[in-house]
């Protein structure tokens, strides 16, 4: 992308129809450290990737909670995904006072999809930069939402926004059919391995991603980092345990070759052809 004459506010029509500011806004989320969402009939996941400016610093917070039966994830902007899910909060506990019941997961995205489209529409303020993932329990069961800096909103079985997050999406859409029926464990470690899809050759570690579940009977709450760790190494050492194995059975089949080739070049006469000119 680069400047253009149509770019100078958010108001301003492309005559491609376009709205630049919105789509810089968009390509924001594309730049900011991986998050996953997948959701069962009963459990919603969310995960994402710690990712430091420096060697010398601390990660930023990418999830949040709204409430005990919603959480959100984000890309892009943290400031401003800290503003959003601090209105997301406050939604919440005004709705909580008023009619001493939890807020549906699909009032409370309307409510912040409409926030972030008024400003696509005001010349004096620009787009939220950063895409969120909501997920949430209601009366109809688990949700996920993903909502677009353009004011957009989508319900997905799962999904994954920020950078490198098209591995994330292939793995998702090759496992998804069975995210309904999926335990809670295998949830966590779905969201883990898409996680790791993201990473593009890093070793990945419990300090690398942040996990957080709610569900039936299960309030909002990060999943420990040991947790996590004990997850990592579960389908970490499959792959070791399976090369061990690939070696040894390379390592029996030299053996038996090179113990019948001496009787075949024993048994055979002049005009014979040794195997490996064949």
């Amino acid at each position: 992308m680069f400047r253009n004459q149509y770019d100078t506010d958010v108001t301003t029509w492309s005559p491609t129809g376009r709205l630049f500011q919105v789509e810089y806004a968009m390509e924001a989320v594309k730049q900011g450290s991986a998050a996953i969402g997948l959701r069962s009939r009963s459990h919603v996941v969310l995960a994402c990737v710690n990712k430091a400016q420096s060697e010398l610093s601390s990660h930023q917070r990418k999830i949040f909670k709204v409430d005990d039966h919603i959480g959100v994830a984000i890309a892009g902007l943290t400031a401003d995904g800290r503003v959003l899910s601090r209105y997301m909060r406050s939604e919440s506990i005004n709705h909580s006072f008023t009619y001493e019941s939890p807020l549906p997961v699909g009032r409370l995205v309307v409510h912040l999809a409409d926030k972030a489209q008024v400003c696509t529409q005001r010349s004096w303020k620009r787009p939220y930069g950063v895409g969120l993932l909501v997920g949430g329990l209601d009366e109809s069961g688990a949700h996920l939402y993903y909502n677009c800096p353009s004011g957009n909103y989508f319900e997905y079985q799962a999904f994954a926004i920020g950078s490198r997050s098209q591995a994330a999406k292939t793995y998702l859409e090759r496992r998804f059919e069975s995210f309904g029926d999926s335990s809670r464990e295998d949830l966590i470690k779905d969201a883990i391995l898409a996680v790791r899809e993201t990473l593009q050759g890093e070793t990945l570690k419990s300090s690398l991603c942040t996990v957080a579940i709610l569900g039936v009977d299960e309030p909002f709450h990060f999943v420990d980092q040991e947790a996590i760790q004990k997850v990592i190494d579960t389908f970490e050492k499959v792959p070791e345990e399976e090369e061990e194995e690939g070696e040894g059975e390379a390592g029996e089949g030299e053996a038996v070759a090179a113990a019948a080739a001496p009787a075949e070049q024993g048994g055979g006469g002049a005009g014979d052809v040794a195997p490996m000119e064949m």
